[in-house]
């Protein structure tokens, strides 16, 4: 799973906060690849993602950011498409015929869509103690973690009988439900899939509940 087709000439520096899932995602891919790469740790509550310095990387403002060599990419979800293609043997973690590609994608876009307005908007309002109500959040992430209880079934994967950048992509911030106090219980096959992805050769886990703090 982690065999990759090449390597980066210097260490891939991955710009990122301890507490944020779209890192974590990117940092996971990185480890899963066997890659080498330094992370940049982005001091979030001094704002230095809105720096100038940090704008030059990512005029959005937001982290993850790689730098790999002369490349300089943003959004998580597209480091990760990246990464596969040119680290990964072709195939490996994102497939190479249309269907199979279609349905990488429609998971990445739940990454961004219901995956970030439910359970990771429901953990940064209790992490940053936002005088934000959650329930709506925690509605949205549990009708989620309901359809992807059924569709697991079947293979345990998102898409196919092997891992890909969906399930990277989509982990995060499901395993760090709880936190936003979304129980993971009523979901075997979810959480037997979390394991799943646990269990896979390189495997590093996000920190648990650390605001500002480094690694």
């Amino acid at each position: 799973m982690n065999a990759s087709t090449s390597r980066p000439a210097q260490p891939i520096q991955l710009y990122r906060h301890v507490v944020s899932g779209h890192a974590h995602r990117v940092q996971l891919m990185l480890s899963l690849l066997d890659l080498p790469f330094d992370m940049v740790e982005v001091d979030l509550l001094a704002k230095a993602h809105k720096s100038p310095e940090f704008l030059a990387l990512n005029a959005f403002g937001q982290l993850p950011v790689i730098q790999d060599g002369d490349v300089t990419l943003a959004d998580s979800n597209a480091i990760l498409v990246y990464l596969a293609t040119r680290y990964a043997a072709p195939g490996a973690w994102l497939p190479g015929d249309a269907l199979g590609a279609a349905q990488v994608q429609r998971w990445l876009s739940v990454a961004a869509g219901q995956i970030a307005f439910g359970p990771a908007v429901a953990r940064v309002i209790q992490l940053f103690q936002l005088p934000t109500d959650p329930s709506d959040a925690i509605h949205r992430a549990n009708q989620l973690f309901a359809v992807m209880d059924t569709h697991l079934r079947p293979s345990g994967y998102l898409v196919g009988s092997t891992p890909t950048i969906a399930d990277i992509a989509c982990y995060s911030y499901i395993a760090h439900a709880p936190e936003g106090n979304v129980s993971l219980q009523p979901y075997p096959q979810l959480r037997a899939w979390l394991a799943r992805i646990e269990a896979l050769p390189g495997f590093v886990p996000m920190a648990q509940n650390r605001i500002g703090l480094a690694e």
